[in-house]
């Protein structure tokens, strides 16, 4: 059974040499955590510029407003110096593609990299960044935890048996257990390629302690701060799905 180790920091200081062109170790998935508002701080202006590519730039100014941009930036600056440093490549120059997307055929599924048996996913909320890489497909997500009254009103779109687990529960736990399952589940969504474009519905996760599996997909709940919840779903080697 996988579980989830504490994912470690990234910061503006070069990557553990192990790393370097080093993938995969031992075929153990590893996670990431990125704080946006410290990276951000130790970030040299200039740096965004020498990194990201124009695509990236150009979205990161589109936003309104300051703390959104800072998180796309952090987000993206992160998950080039990872790659770079797993695959042995300026992060620059990561080769960035898409996979097809398995609803439409689209060129728009899972985000990948060329040529490389790497796998990776990462998610975003409130000041912290979540990465994933493994060998096989894999989704990350973190999110803020809800109060009860918006944990409420969401709930409505869990699977039933999922919503019957948080009525059940006092309204102050309310919050923990749906931000397990949330989590969970847009981790699945987003290892499959699909994201919320499928019925969040359609699947049972679980919203207590041990989650549950779907198919192929092992999903671990990843430790974080509090206040945020996180998960990972990583597909078992040379399973469809």
């Amino acid at each position: 059974m996988t579980t989830a180790r504490a994912p470690r920091p990234v910061g503006r200081e070069p990557l553990p040499t192990a790393l370097a062109g080093g993938w995969p170790q031992g075929g153990e998935p590893e996670t990431w955590l990125l704080s946006v508002s410290a990276y951000t701080a130790a970030l040299d202006a200039a740096a965004p510029g020498k990194v990201l590519d124009a695509e990236e730039l150009e979205r990161a100014g589109r936003f309104l407003r300051a703390e959104d941009r800072e998180r796309y930036t952090a987000a993206h600056m992160g998950l080039r110096q990872l790659l770079g440093g797993y695959l042995g490549v300026d992060p620059a120059a990561v080769p960035f593609t898409r996979e097809d997307c398995p609803g439409c055929g689209g060129p728009h599924g899972r985000p990948a990299v060329v040529g490389a048996p790497l796998h990776f996913n990462m998610s975003h909320a409130g000041d912290l960044v979540l990465f994933a890489f493994a060998g096989t497909p894999v989704g990350a997500d973190v999110e803020k935890l809800q109060p009860a009254s918006v944990v409420d009103q969401v709930a409505q779109s869990l699977h039933p048996r999922e919503r019957a687990e948080l009525d059940a529960l006092p309204i102050a736990d309310r919050p923990a257990a749906f931000g397990r399952c949330w989590t969970r589940k847009e981790a699945y969504l987003k290892g499959i390629g699909t994201g919320l474009s499928q019925d969040p519905a359609q699947d049972y996760v679980g919203t207590g302690r041990e989650p549950v599996p779907v198919g192929p997909w092992a999903l671990i709940d990843v430790p974080v701060e509090s206040g945020y919840a996180a998960a990972m779903a990583l597909r078992g080697p040379g399973r469809a799905g």
